[in-house]
């Protein structure tokens, strides 16, 4: 048979499919086309290949990221997917990510992700694009950039990892590696025990498999209708999540054969209503804070706002349903047996836009009602049953926070969520380093710990630096907990009363950078308060006497570093670059009806 014939239902002559959408720029489309084909045969492709929709699949995988270790397994499912639905599978390249390999912090390198992302698609003739991402701010970039240029995308997460046992003890990254290394600084266990937990931590591929960020975004993600079902909570190394990619394949070229129609693009299934479905689950799943971020820059790229008190509102009426650490006690692969998100959302049936149309050609509440019902559940609570009573994180304000600040106290200490204590400050990462454990440190069990210019122009790039340890002499002495504030970040795997996401940012010369050590700190979560004890005259004084936040922070004057602390946004607008976000043009909706 001739490798010459064309697929009598490909679209030959419509420039805007295929090999023949966005052609390099030559001055004669023509032979733009004819070269683009030329170079492209020298692969093996034929002609017939070439008339097929082309469905772009993101390659995230690195040696420097475990967590995408089975990203080549899943590609293979994905091209096998496209490729019986009759499209083109194309693979490329994009910035990989993970948390603990990246220098300063993967955070800073989320937003230039979503830049190559973006333009990767915009550049390449894709009519769709299967996203594969995991750790940890590799799925909010993506979808920064989807939202940015409107090419159909399904997401699909890469999953979590399996758990395994320590001396009878279900281990899994990274809550319990937070739990075990306090108990080894606190004396609890030697050296050779933290050694033998070290091996255990992640013992397969894949994200974390508690209800860290990762796990947070894949199931906000598949409830505002950009996966398929099923997707956020299978493991990484199950044949489920393999199907699941071989699937999305297929669906995928479906997507790219009514691209033009825009009715399954990311700014039509990223409706208001669909992000308040991903914003309702947050509170239910006791998910991380850093989602929050995430989906405030996602949604502030499609020209809508997403007002942190109303945010706060909202899960006034959400309760936390799933046990799962760092708010429970279990783990993503129990959430899975359950039956996934769609064992959620069942729950959260009276909360939910169920209208909202998902890529899958159902709308949510269909999906809903199709999913399979597991009766004997483990991890999934009825909403008569919480184990939080509201949502999990709440949004603070006061003198100390104009803007917000963040708590997930569905994971906190319940008799520090009213506290009054006396600051004990740390200016930077570096002095926190230097000073947290020595024996001279002035601090108690009462007292709150204040980490200044860790926010998203002073480190640079707002690490996960707000889960600041305890003091080792605290910690020896049995101190478990304590208040801790600050214009950083924490990890979703992450536990305690910490406080965070503070705004204005210290380097910005927001009240953070003006604590000193011995003032007075109140907080009031139940009425969403964060004071310092000052009154405004002298508040004022402090800051006007801080120097300028540009010599201060002494930017380059090169480089990407220039870039991003130059023109990155505060915490509560979503921390992406000013220069990428239209005014808003609509406002998230707060409850269903309303």
């Amino acid at each position: 048979m001739s490798t010459n014939n064309h697929s009598k239902t490909a679209p030959k002559n419509n420039p805007q499919t295929g090999i023949r959408k966005g052609l390099t720029r030559y001055g004669d489309t023509e032979f733009s086309l004819f070269l683009r084909k030329a170079f492209i045969k020298a692969m093996g492709f034929s002609d017939n290949a070439l008339d097929r929709p082309i469905i772009g699949i993101t390659n995230t995988f690195s040696d420097f990221n475990p967590c995408h270790g089975n990203v080549p397994q899943m590609i293979e499912a994905i091209k096998r997917g496209v490729m019986q639905a009759g499209g083109m599978p194309m693979v490329f390249p994009t910035i990989s990510i993970h948390e603990s390999f990246a220098f300063p912090t993967s955070m800073y390198l989320r937003n230039l992700m979503a830049l190559d992302t973006e333009e990767m698609m915009r550049s390449q003739p894709v009519d769709a694009v299967v996203l594969v991402g995991g750790c940890d701010k590799t799925i909010p970039a993506q979808l920064m950039a989807a939202a940015s240029l409107d090419v159909p995308v399904l997401s699909i997460p890469t999953g979590p990892m399996l758990t395994t046992l320590h001396q009878g003890d279900r281990l899994g990254a990274c809550t319990d590696c937070r739990r075990y290394w306090g108990k080894f600084r606190a004396g609890e266990i030697d050296q050779a025990e933290i050694d033998e937990i070290n091996g255990k931590l992640a013992p397969t591929t894949g994200t974390c498999m508690v209800m860290g960020t990762a796990s947070t975004i894949a199931c906000m993600v598949e409830a505002a209708g950009l996966s398929l079902p099923g997707t956020a909570a299978a493991p990484a190394v199950t044949a489920e999540r393999f199907r699941l990619s071989e699937l999305t394949g297929r669906r995928a070229v479906e997507l790219g054969k009514t691209a033009s129609e825009g009715r399954f693009s990311p700014r039509t299934i990223l409706s208001p209503e669909a992000m308040t479905n991903a914003l309702v689950v947050l509170h239910a799943i006791g998910g991380s804070t850093n989602a929050l971020i995430h989906f405030t820059a996602i949604a502030a790229r499609l020209g809508i706002k997403l007002d942190l008190e109303h945010f706060d509102r909202l899960g006034r009426d959400i309760p936390v349903l799933v046990d799962l650490k760092p708010s429970g006690s279990h783990y993503m692969e129990h959430l899975y047996e359950d039956g996934g998100l769609m064992g959620v959302l069942r729950e959260l049936k009276p909360h939910l836009y169920l209208d909202c149309l998902t890529v899958s050609g159902r709308t949510l509440g269909e999906e809903i009602d199709a999913a399979k019902v597991t009766k004997a559940r483990k991890v999934i609570r009825i909403a008569s049953d919480p184990i939080y009573p509201v949502g999990g994180l709440a949004v603070l304000k006061g003198n100390l926070a104009p803007r917000g600040a963040v708590i997930k106290h569905s994971a906190a200490s319940p008799n520090l969520l009213k506290h009054r204590g006396r600051a004990v400050v740390f200016k930077s990462l570096e002095d926190l380093a230097l000073r947290v454990d020595s024996p001279d440190l002035d601090v108690t069990a009462d007292d709150i710990l204040v980490l200044q210019n860790a926010g998203p122009k002073g480190a640079p790039g707002m690490p996960e630096a707000g889960y600041l340890p305890i003091p080792k002499k605290l910690a020896q002495a049995g101190v478990k907990d304590m208040v801790r504030i600050s214009d950083a970040r924490m990890s979703g795997t992450a536990f305690g009363t910490i406080v965070l996401h503070v705004a204005p940012e210290s380097a910005e010369n927001g009240p953070l950078a003006i604590v000193q050590d011995g003032d007075m700190i109140s907080l009031d979560v139940e009425k969403r308060l964060l004071q310092l004890e000052l009154d405004d005259a002298e508040i004022q004084r402090r800051i006007a006497a801080l120097e300028a936040p540009a010599k201060r922070l002494n930017i380059p004057k090169t480089g990407y570093r220039h870039l991003y602390q130059t023109t990155v946004t505060q915490a509560d607008v979503g921390c992406d670059f000013d220069f990428m976000v239209p005014s808003a043009h609509g406002v998230v909706p707060l409850l269903k009806g309303n």
